[in-house]
């Protein structure tokens, strides 16, 4: 799927490689979420900040706070975000990089890579590389830590398979990886009921990660050093901290 540009580390690509390397586009996500990712009217009217609130039900802020706190204060060496996200996350992420880390951001849509592009300010510790998380063709063992911000639920089995296996992969032994996604609601939350059959409908993969812990996915044989798990909003969303 890679060209060249594989197993290389991103510290010795120049721009222009980085805007160069290419991957394919999986078809799930043309078939599944071209709505909500691919389109680039889809990305004009979801890329708000007061709608990606008002989707997660006004949690955005509480959950990518609770994510960047999960990390502690300034994060020193070089750090992966794996997908771009709607809202100011990647910009929050950016403000908390030491002034001698790095900020590496992957992608596999370049629409999505152009218009976080567009949301950064002159000079920002960020690269931006268009790469598919189940196979990102990074060294191993390249970066201090890593967030997966709602991404998982949006990936068919295989795939959120390969996107751990790889995140745990390119994360030093001792680094810490973030997860932050949707969770099955405790049973009084009428969430749960409304829930269910609007992703059935929209984001059909999200329901794997009720009826499964994340941890069934993570790579065999891996050991974690520990993880610690938190929800949010009745249960509805979760976060995961992994210390690889």
């Amino acid at each position: 799927m890679f060209n060249k540009f594989e197993n290389t580390e991103p510290a010795l690509l120049d721009q222009q490689d980085r805007e160069s390397a290419t991957c394919d586009i999986p078809r799930y996500l043309e078939d599944t979420y071209w709505w909500a990712y691919v389109h680039p009217r889809a990305v004009e009217f979801f890329d708000r900040h007061f709608l990606v609130n008002l989707i997660l039900f006004g949690n955005y802020r509480r959950l990518r706070d609770a994510a960047l706190a999960s990390f502690g204060g300034r994060l020193a060496g070089r750090t992966l975000q794996v997908a771009c996200v709607y809202g100011d996350f990647t910009q929050r992420v950016a403000e908390r990089i030491h002034e001698q880390g790095a900020l590496d951001v992957v992608d596999v849509l370049p629409i999505q890579l152009d218009n976080l592009r567009g949301k950064l300010a002159p000079g920002a510790p960020i690269s931006l590389f268009q790469r598919d998380s189940s196979n990102l063709g990074f060294a191993d063992d390249l970066y201090d830590q890593a967030v997966v911000f709602f991404l998982l639920h949006e990936q068919p089995e295989d795939v959120r398979r390969g996107t751990l296996r790889e995140v745990m992969r390119v994360v030093k032994p001792g680094g810490k990886v973030v997860v932050v996604d949707y969770h099955q609601p405790h049973r009084m939350n009428p969430l749960r009921y409304l829930m269910r059959p609007l992703l059935k409908r929209l984001e059909p993969f999200a329901l794997d990660l009720w009826s499964a812990d994340v941890l069934k996915w993570l790579p065999a044989g891996f050991a974690p050093e520990r993880i610690s798990k938190s929800t949010f909003f009745g249960g509805l969303y979760q976060q995961l901290v992994i210390r690889a």
